[in-house]
């Protein structure tokens, strides 16, 4: 990245703009290879290859509201763009939402196989769970609740999901997601 910016200073303008979705490569340091210029960084995802990504970003004291505007129409084009207030929280970011498709890859290949092994073919099993996180996704984004109310809402007691959900909090899964988030903040 060095060497890119570098040989990339000599031709900037003063009234450019810069974007960057370079992970762990702050201002601080694009600043001292490119010079003083606005900058702006951002940490998008690959579901905005779908248009349905979200980015978070964060601008230098160089950027105009004018620039601000242009870099949250470019990501925006692409899915949600949310504005940071400090540039630290960009870690974050991409612990949560820049890593995190992976994450529920992870989860829906987790439960494909389960399906597999509970005697489900393949292709069902799989389209049930990527349709299930569709759905789920939707219903989150669309309600006036939080995640917490609509997973008790699908909760009954004593009922099979609660038999999985005891059996994710035994293992303890809010720990495991924490210590994981907090592996790729550290990581960025």
């Amino acid at each position: 990245m060095k060497a890119v910016c570098l040989a990339l200073a000599p031709h900037l303008q003063a009234n450019q703009l810069l974007t960057s979705i370079a992970a762990g490569i702050g201002c601080v340091s694009l600043n001292s290879w490119l010079g003083q210029v606005a900058l702006v960084r951002c940490m998008p995802n690959t579901p905005a290859l779908v248009r349905q990504g979200v980015s978070g970003l964060f601008a230098n004291p160089l950027v105009s509201a004018a620039q601000r505007q242009q870099a949250e129409n470019l990501l925006s084009a692409v899915g949600m763009a949310l504005w940071l207030d400090e540039e630290a929280q960009l870690d974050a970011v991409t612990a949560v939402s820049g890593s995190g498709p992976a994450y529920f890859f992870l989860l829906m290949e987790a439960m494909t196989a389960a399906g597999v092994k509970l005697g489900l073919p393949a292709g069902t099993a799989a389209q049930l769970s990527v349709q299930t996180a569709l759905g789920a996704a939707r219903m989150a984004d669309s309600s006036d609740v939080d995640a917490s109310e609509l997973r008790r809402r699908v909760t009954s007691p004593n009922g099979t999901t609660e038999a999985a959900i005891k059996t994710f909090q035994a293992g303890g899964f809010a720990a495991l997601v924490e210590s994981a988030l907090n592996a790729a903040a550290k990581r960025s």
